[in-house]
């Protein structure tokens, strides 16, 4: 299977997060954040697994990777390790509301007589959370019957295809949740966002069970009507939630917990260890539920290293918006005042104060989106985690790039091309310059496995 990515570029644009901001952190007047695009038809689940391991997200068959530094409301890559995870007070409440609103008082009462509980039993729920039981505890196939339960719920996975169903649904998500105009609903929109992924579907062989891999909708129905459904992307080594969108009518019930319970149970079940909830926005009150589950690990935007998101990486990002682990131990070894206290009572951290980023030009989105947009190089911008000229020519043969054009039966060496001996990587407009920028991005390990592809 082959993956095929197609370089769009770098560019900004408004951000749809300052409003949720809280205040006292941001410039009024920079609403914006910028990003470095590409676009696939066909990509492999391994290949989006390292590019999401670089920070890398995707919206239908357009994947970004955020410049986290310049945006207003940064984006930090987040991962829960789904067999550390232990549900908080808030979280056992809203899947028992749930089970308990399925199930109903009257079968919870007859089912308790026809089906009682030994003493062990009752002792260890009592002191312990089986958090894969509660989840499954009000599903049909799982229910014991008789009784009827007062509900019939069902949860399934399901290919991402499109249906008049799902759509229906996302309508009234997108008008009555987040309320856009009707005149910005339709269903070419609903396809390309939530449908039409790039990833190839498969089902792997894990230690004997199957493994579903590639993009999915977790559908959920109560009494066979579609109250809500998850987009994922299933991953060798993770659950990375796309978006989660349910009925209106069911908002009180917590839904955003609720999913990402569930979400986390299946990672454990399905062998794929990490439960990816997106980004983690600190600025944005309405992101910093992800916090909650813990424990969370935030991937450094410079290193791509996983750090703890508590103590030493939550104490920054209250102290400001663009954070990396690794440059703050860089300036301490520069002789930079450096002091960190756990609890709060006495901080001095003198690097994370100072730190003015000179060597990273244009400090705003707007700024560097216009300036390459005027001809900058990616690599004169200084994007954090995208690789130096300096490291690209060490640890990529470049004219070894798999390319693609319309016209040739099968891919191409870069080196092939007329005049890519002429050109120069710090070029934007030139091939080797637009593709230096894509495989600095990417990182060359997932550029060894991608075809360039400029017939798309």
């Amino acid at each position: 299977m082959q993956s095929l990515v197609t370089p769009c570029g770098y560019s900004s644009e408004s951000c749809g997060y300052c409003k949720d901001a809280s205040s006292g952190r941001r410039n009024p007047n920079s609403h914006s954040g910028s990003s470095y695009y590409i676009k696939s038809k066909s990509l492999t689940v391994e290949v989006y697994q390292g590019l999401v391991d670089r920070g890398w997200r995707r919206s239908g068959t357009i994947l970004y990777k955020p410049d986290v530094l310049r945006h207003c409301c940064p984006h930090y890559t987040i991962r829960l390790p789904a067999d550390c995870f232990t549900p908080g007070k808030e979280h056992r409440q809203a899947i028992n509301r749930w089970n308990k609103f399925v199930l109903g008082e009257q079968y919870i009462r007859e089912a308790a007589k026809l089906y009682p509980k030994s003493k062990k039993d009752k002792a260890r729920l009592k002191n312990t959370f089986d958090l894969v039981a509660a989840i499954h505890e009000s599903e049909h196939e799982h229910v014991k019957r008789p009784p009827e339960p007062a509900h019939r719920f069902e949860v399934t996975l399901e290919p991402d295809d499109f249906t008049q169903e799902k759509f229906e649904l996302f309508r009234d998500y997108q008008q009555n949740v987040h309320h856009d105009e009707p005149s910005q609903v339709s269903p070419n929109g609903f396809r390309r966002f939530l449908c039409d992924s790039p990833l190839q579907r498969r089902i792997l062989d894990a230690d004997g069970q199957p493994q579903n891999l590639g993009s999915y909708h977790q559908c959920y129905r109560l009494d066979g009507r579609l109250i809500a459904m998850g987009i994922l992307d299933l991953l060798p080594h993770c659950v990375s939630g796309v978006y989660f969108l349910y009925h209106s009518d069911f908002e009180k019930w917590s839904f955003g917990k609720l999913s990402a319970l569930r979400e986390t149970v299946l990672a454990l079940e399905g062998g794929y260890k990490y439960y990816y909830m997106g980004y983690y926005i600190h600025s944005c009150v309405k992101m910093r539920y992800k916090g909650d589950f813990r424990p969370q690990y935030v991937l450094d935007p410079e290193s791509y290293e996983w750090n703890p998101l508590d103590g030493e990486v939550r104490h920054l990002l209250d102290m400001k918006p663009y954070v990396s682990l690794s440059r703050e131990r860089r300036l301490k070894y520069k002789d930079r005042k450096f002091l960190f206290v756990e609890d709060g009572n006495s901080v001095a951290d003198t690097a994370s104060k100072e730190d003015d980023y000179a060597e990273y030009p244009l400090p705003t989105a707007a700024e560097s989106g216009k300036a390459v947009e005027d001809g900058m190089s990616l690599f004169d911008l200084k994007m954090p985690g995208v690789m130096t000229a300096e490291e690209l020519q060490q640890q990529v043969a470049l004219d070894q790039q798999k390319i693609q054009i319309r016209g040739p039966p099968r891919p191409l060496e870069a080196s092939r091309l007329i005049a890519w001996d002429d050109g120069d990587i710090r070029d934007p407009q030139s091939i080797k310059g637009i593709i230096a920028e894509l495989v600095a991005c990417i990182g060359p390990d997932v550029a060894r496995r991608v075809v360039i592809d400029f017939g798309a």
